[in-house]
């Protein structure tokens, strides 16, 4: 069976360092780290991957480029008589991922329009790079898309802040169904308090 554009495109993507991508994000990189957090792009980077998680190229959508630094929690060091190995400061896990952090910043630059998705499109030892597609639920053009349409209906505000994007489902641990996932539903927090 013959591989369409996407495909290819998708092969090469899956191991950067392997292919010719290795050398585009090296040059891309260079003005990437020069530009500022949120940045608007023209046009997907991967249009495969944003293909996949719903991108289409028509009025109310548009993509942003995020920079957000890599890393573990950053904590405070607290004044005590004691080693820094054992005050828990180093080796801490946030709640949140990178990837949700870059969805609720760019959310919070485009107030008026709502992330759909999102998807990792370069790093370096200090930063990566997120692009976050957003869609305008107002725009007629999405209310008469039979694909986009739930959009406009007020229960998808605050998508990313409340973590109903791909990548908030999974930081909720919402991919798992049945034994074990008992303290998941309907929230963390309100399951907590379900038997007070």
């Amino acid at each position: 069976m013959a591989k369409s554009m996407y495909g290819y495109v998708r092969d090469a993507w899956k191991r950067p360092d392997k292919t010719e991508v290795k050398g585009l994000l090296w040059s891309r990189m260079q003005d990437w780290r020069k530009e500022g957090s949120v940045i608007r792009v023209e046009r997907p980077t991967r249009i495969d991957r944003a293909r996949s998680l719903g991108y289409r190229a028509k009025q109310g959508i548009i993509v942003v480029r995020v920079k957000i630094r890599r890393g573990g929690r950053r904590k405070s060091r607290y004044i005590r008589g004691r080693r820094t190995a054992r005050m828990g400061m180093r080796r801490n896990t946030m709640g949140k991922s990178i990837q949700r952090m870059a969805e609720e910043r760019a959310s919070r630059r485009y107030t008026n329009l709502e992330v759909l998705n999102s998807y990792w499109v370069g790093e370096d030892g200090r930063s990566k790079w997120y692009e976050v597609i957003l869609v305008d639920g107002n725009h007629p053009a999405i209310k008469s898309d039979a694909h986009l349409s739930w959009f406009s209906s007020n229960k998808n505000t605050g998508r990313a802040e409340r973590g109903r994007t791909s990548a908030g489902m999974k930081g909720r641990g919402m991919r798992k169904r049945g034994t074990g996932t008992e303290h998941t539903r309907p929230s963390i927090r309100s399951n907590q308090n379900r038997g007070k």
